[in-house]
């Protein structure tokens, strides 16, 4: 019996990645050390973030078809359309609870 894919919590370091894999050119796809550069955040953040979100099936992972001698073989990633619909309705939901938020301090002056 397999586990159920996890949780995905929007956390900074999810949505950074996630926003950078949305706006990726499909005919130029990003790899964990290339998002690490991107983003500014290590691989101790970057990596464990990928695999989070590719066992979830928000992301895919595929490895370079040829590995070239000069570095080691790539795996890249890429948005699944499963995690694209899901990552949209996560924001449009967050941003709801935000403008509810906003609204119930506005109305009660504010905190």
């Amino acid at each position: 019996m397999t586990a159920p894919p996890p949780k995905i919590r929007l956390t900074k370091p999810v949505r950074i990645v996630l926003d950078l894999l949305l706006a990726a050119d499909p005919s130029d796809p990003h790899w964990g050390f290339r998002i690490t550069e991107l983003t500014g955040m290590g691989p101790g953040t970057v990596y464990p973030t990928l695999e989070r979100l590719e066992r979830a099936g928000w992301i895919t992972g595929t490895w370079q078809s040829e590995q070239p001698d000069d570095w080691p073989q790539r795996r890249f990633y890429s948005m699944s359309g499963t995690g694209r619909r899901q990552y949209i309705a996560a924001q449009a939901n967050r941003q709801g609870r935000r403008r509810s938020a906003t609204s119930v301090q506005s109305e009660s002056g504010g905190a």
